[in-house]
């Protein structure tokens, strides 16, 4: 078994501007999201959202199953920057770093842009466990504040660390590219975003790979 680079036993908050746990401050980037999170979802009014749709929404079924992998990004999310921290510190910045880029981006989208989506259904066709599932989750994350799609962003962030890790088998990483697709995916069949918050979710994906692993300035 590997053995960790940084020994979190050791860790106390008067150790978080030391280089062992200074990385540990890009954590931080989470609590601002969440403050802005609340002040978008709350402050901007539906009115003033513009509805995101495209041809291709019409197109794609509403499938319960998706919900799998949609929840899955939250594990995904807690385990890869749980892994990074233990075994990559390096990774771990980069990821925590593309995230709050990201972030960034997207809540200032939010508020210069307020967006919204109608595509949810008005009753489920099947009622299991999993439409329950939904239902609740229709009700905790509103359907405002979608164009560029985070859920998207932060998957394809993960995959682009988790590709770029030497220490890991090509069976993981190709998991990894799975469950990214599938996660992305999963935003549109539970009609949670519409196929335009995947496609705007990529130029901010391109901005962050270039900011934070400089793919333009390597010299060939």
């Amino acid at each position: 078994m590997r053995k960790p680079m940084v020994d979190y036993r050791q860790f106390r908050l008067s150790k978080l501007n030391t280089p062992q746990f200074s990385h540990l401050k890009l954590l931080l980037g989470w609590v601002g999201y969440f403050i802005l999170y609340f002040l978008t979802e709350n402050l901007i009014p539906i009115e003033k959202c513009h509805v995101i749709h495209c041809a291709l929404d019409d197109i794609i079924p509403f499938c319960e199953w998706f919900l799998i992998p949609y929840v899955f990004w939250y594990l995904l999310i807690v385990f890869s920057l749980l892994y990074f921290a233990l075994y990559n510190v390096d990774s771990f910045k980069k990821l925590q770093t593309y995230i709050i880029i990201t972030q960034i981006i997207a809540m200032i989208i939010y508020i210069v842009y307020p967006s919204c989506q109608n595509l949810r259904p008005e009753e489920f066709a099947n009622d299991n466990f999993l439409t329950d599932c939904i239902g609740f989750l229709y009700a905790f994350d509103t359907n405002t504040g979608v164009c560029p799609s985070l859920h998207c962003a932060y998957s394809i962030g993960i995959g682009s660390v988790w590709l770029k890790e030497k220490n890991v088998s090509w069976i993981w990483k190709a998991f990894i590219v799975i469950a990214v697709i599938l996660i992305c995916l999963s935003t549109m069949f539970i009609k949670q975003h519409s196929a335009v918050d995947f496609f705007a979710a990529l130029p901010v994906c391109l901005l962050a790979e270039i900011l934070v692993f400089k793919v333009f300035y390597k010299k060939v």
